[in-house]
């Protein structure tokens, strides 16, 4: 997309729909590692498929709720890119340490002094 090979146009109808153009070559082979027809086919999935059925959501969502969510909405999706971006970037880790860095370590039930022991069934 960055090099102007690919290029994304609406083409109307009833609904209107988004069509993939451009040079289908070797670029586009090596750059997402598979065929012209299965780029093709993953675009339609994901942008024709799923990033309007987002769109869909999010407009029943406003209309019942109304657009004041949208805000907070958007806040929170950025937070969560940040962290899947900071996630990423440091290659792979235990679970067990990601899981520390996002939240407190919860009390063992079975250590002593724990207060999960002392509430009534436990």
């Amino acid at each position: 997309m960055e090099s102007k090979d690919l290029w994304v146009e609406l083409r109307p109808g009833q609904p209107s729909y988004m069509v993939l153009c451009g040079t289908y070559g070797d670029k586009i082979h090596k750059a997402f590692r598979m065929t012209r027809q299965g780029v093709r086919w993953r675009f339609q999935r994901v942008v024709g498929d799923i990033y309007i059925s987002a769109f869909e959501s999010i407009l029943l969502i406003e209309t019942t709720f109304g657009t004041q969510l949208r805000e907070h909405a958007i806040r929170i999706s950025k937070e969560r890119h940040a962290l899947r971006q900071e996630i990423t970037q440091g290659g792979f880790q235990n679970a067990d340490v990601l899981r520390t860095k996002q939240q407190p370590e919860l009390p063992n039930p079975a250590s002593p002094g724990s207060d999960v022991q002392n509430l009534p069934g436990a």
